[in-house]
């Protein structure tokens, strides 16, 4: 494997241990507040990830079969314990494929963050199976046909509720701040 590709399979690696990290601490409940904007950041970051995955050429593993990793890991304690730090914001309206079609579709944030999180561990196996081009590979294929447009939703999500979050602010309110400011 070449030095580039071995720069990038631990710079993912890293990357996609520290999404895990955060995502298990927010569906941990133990930070509600901090919830929102440490999954926008864990989200952005996993998306640089997959965009430096998307932008090189096709990582081909060494086998034409992916070697048995072990068990998937079970998402689902995790997906529900995203649901419920994300009640009444988890579902949301999306689009099947914005390229070639304007059906609408529903979504779920906490099912799109533990989507991921699945993807991520899968290649971490591999990677701690000491197969960095499997991890690689995987990592790559899953980007582009599944987690990278999971992201992509989360992301406008998350930035869509933060932005509600800090801008939708009652008008007397803002405007006593305004003159508050203005007039110390």
């Amino acid at each position: 494997m070449s030095d580039d590709l071995t720069a990038l399979a631990a710079e993912s690696a890293q990357d996609a241990r520290m999404y895990l990290e955060t995502v298990t601490d927010v569906a941990s409940g133990d930070s509600p507040d901090s919830a929102i904007p440490l999954c926008l950041l864990a989200v952005s970051q996993i998306q640089l990830m997959g965009a430096r995955l998307g932008a090189i050429e096709d990582v081909v593993p060494d086998e034409r079969f992916e070697p048995d990793s072990g068990p998937d890991a079970d998402i689902d304690a995790l997906r529900n314990s995203l649901a419920q730090m994300f009640d009444g914001l988890d579902d949301y309206a999306d689009l099947v494929d914005p390229v070639v079609s304007r059906e609408l579709t529903t979504g779920s944030l906490s099912n799109d963050l533990a989507e991921i999180a699945a993807s991520l561990r899968h290649g971490l196996a591999h990677l701690d199976a000491d197969r960095p081009v499997e991890a690689l590979w995987w990592w790559q294929f899953s980007y582009l046909s599944d987690w990278g447009e999971r992201a992509a939703a989360a992301l406008r999500v998350l930035q869509s509720i933060l932005a509600h979050i800090r801008l939708d602010a009652d008008a007397d309110t803002v405007a006593e701040a305004e003159f508050d400011a203005l007039h110390p």
